[in-house]
This record gives structure tokens, sequence and C-alpha cells, in this order.
């Protein structure tokens, strides 16, 4: 493999954005392969679902919401503690901002880190981002499960298991079949797993699919609109973290250093994942995370902006 440039900082090219109606009260704003946001239209109100990376990019969510509704966007809630998926929350003048204990507790141990980490990897994501007024703070913090009305509409919001982070979020419509996964699910976008859980990652779809979602909002990726979509959703994201850990697992049973592990496993997904958006991006990270859990860290560590150039380089710069 060449020398790459760090991270996604080549890529700098607009995504052409979307915002469909999915079902009478949900919708989803997408951009071919960079992060989604969900929406909810209540009866008496709006959420929504991660936040875009800015508040001024936060903008152009509020201005497709007010094409369609005037009602007040009052809740914001977070699908996980990723900057690229909370730092835009201020934009939206929400009365409560919604996260698990978990993801709060990743605010509070590695939010700073995380925040520099992630402006530094893909600017084009954190576009007018002096806009950002600090860390995103949640409002109301809950546990496992939180159900609440929006007028008639029962909305709840559900931490099912780790995978993406200890934290992750779903947000779920029973009454129309619709999920808001957050990251824990992609479609055709590679996952990030530089703080995941890898080998609980699995059993958390699972509980995923025993919800029966009809349609659903992954992460990343176009929203899914038919049962088949969502279960190709399901699956993609399954065999690609099965297929990252067993990987890195085998190769460092046998003690191989990490670049060697690295080049071995980006070998051994590019053939089936190499054309998904952000592979080249994701891979070092993810590897690096998959290396850590099957060794000595059963825990992610912490990012920072420091750690990310020196593991970059260290696997795709040319041998010392």
């Amino acid at each position: 493999m060449s020398e790459k440039k760090f991270a996604s900082q080549a890529d700098l090219v607009e995504k052409k954005i979307t915002f469909e109606q999915l079902s009478e009260h949900a919708w989803a704003y997408t951009a071919e392969g960079d992060p989604n946001t969900g929406v909810v239209i209540g009866d008496d109100a709006v959420m929504v679902v991660d936040t875009q990376a800015t508040p001024v990019m936060a903008q152009d969510v509020v201005r497709r919401i007010r094409a369609v509704t005037d009602k007040p966007i009052r809740y914001v809630t977070l699908s996980h503690y990723h900057a690229v998926r909370v730092l835009g929350a201020s934009g939206y003048g929400a009365q409560h901002i919604i996260a698990s204990r978990d993801t709060y507790d990743l605010i509070v141990e590695r939010g700073a880190q995380d925040m520099k980490s992630e402006i530094e990897r893909f600017p084009r994501l954190f576009r007018s981002v002096e806009s950002v007024p600090g860390l995103t703070w949640p409002t109301i913090i809950f546990e496992r499960r939180l159900s609440l009305r929006m007028g008639a509409l029962e909305v709840e919001i559900l931490q099912l298991g780790r995978g993406h982070t200890k934290g992750d979020t779903v947000v779920w419509l029973p009454a129309e079949k619709v999920l808001f996964s957050g990251d824990l699910v992609e479609f055709q976008t590679t996952p990030y797993t530089g703080d995941a859980y890898l080998q609980d990652w699995p059993t958390t779809l699972t509980a995923l699919a025993a919800l029966g979602p009809a349609k659903l909002v992954p992460g990343r990726g176009a929203a899914l609109k038919t049962a088949a979509e969502v279960q190709a959703g399901l699956t993609q994201t399954r065999e690609f973290v099965t297929a990252l850990f067993e990987s890195v697992a085998r190769e460092a049973r046998q003690g191989r250093p990490l670049r060697e592990v690295y080049r071995a496993t980006y070998e051994s997904l590019h053939a089936r994942y190499g054309s998904w958006v952000i592979f080249d991006h994701c891979m070092p990270f993810d590897v690096t995370r998959a290396y850590d859990e099957a060794t000595l860290y059963p825990d992610p560590r912490i990012w920072t902006a420091e750690r990310d150039r020196e593991m970059w380089q260290a696997l795709e710069g040319e041998p010392g």
C-alpha cells in the first residue's frame, strides 16, 4: 500500500443531501455516507437525533425541518459522544439534550480529546468549526430506557448494548416501526470501530433486530426503507465487525506486531469492503482497536490528536 494522506484530510468533495419522509412522523437527513441526522416530528414538538458537527452545519437541518413544520425543536438525542455527532447541538435551541449515562461519562472522560482528534481527522465535516461553543452537555441522562410522548406519539430511547461505543443509544418509534440506530448500523459505509466493543457489537445488533424495524436510519449511508434493506444493513455491519475482529485476533495470536497485523487485515478486507465510504480512513483506527481488544485493552483507549498521528505514521508511513 502506498502512503496515504492522514485520515480524511484529502476528502474535500461535498456530498448531495437528501431529506426524506419515512413515515408519518420520521424523517432522514442523509448525505452519501457523511454522518446522518434523524428527525422525529411529533404532535407538539420535534426531536433531532444526532446533530451534525457544528451549529452552522445544523442550520441546514433546521432549514429542511422548517420547510415541513413550524413546531418547536424541543429535543436533541445523542446516539453517542463522538464530536461529529454532538457538537452541532447548540444550533437547534432545544430545551432538552438527551444521552445515556455511559455517553455522559464518556464526554466527561474524553470529550475534549475526541473533539480535537475528530476535527483534525476530517476537517470537511467541521465546516465553520469556530461556531462550536464547546462540548455538548446532556440535560437529561437516562439508563437503559427512556420513554416519552410527543403528543400522541410514543418515542422510546434505548440503550440495548455496547458496539460502536459503550454508550450507544437508539431512538425507536414502535407504532411506525422506525429505528434511528446511530453508528450501530451503517449501510455500504465502513464502520468506524476505534472506540468499539467489537465482541459485543453483534449481540447488540441482534437486540436491534428483535425490535422488528421496518425502516431504519443508519449512522451513515442511505435510509433503509424496506425490511429487506434493514436486514441488509444489519447483516453488512455484523459481517464487517466480525470479519475485522476475527482477522486481527487470528494474526495477534500468532504474535505478529501491529503493523503486520494491519497489512494482513487490510488486504483481507479490501476485496469485499474497499469500495465502501471511508474505508481507508477507518481501517488504521479499526485494526488498532481490534488489536487492543484482542490483547491487552478490553476498554477503548482515549484517542488524542497526537495518538492519531503516531498511529497513522506507524501503520501507513514508510518503515523506519
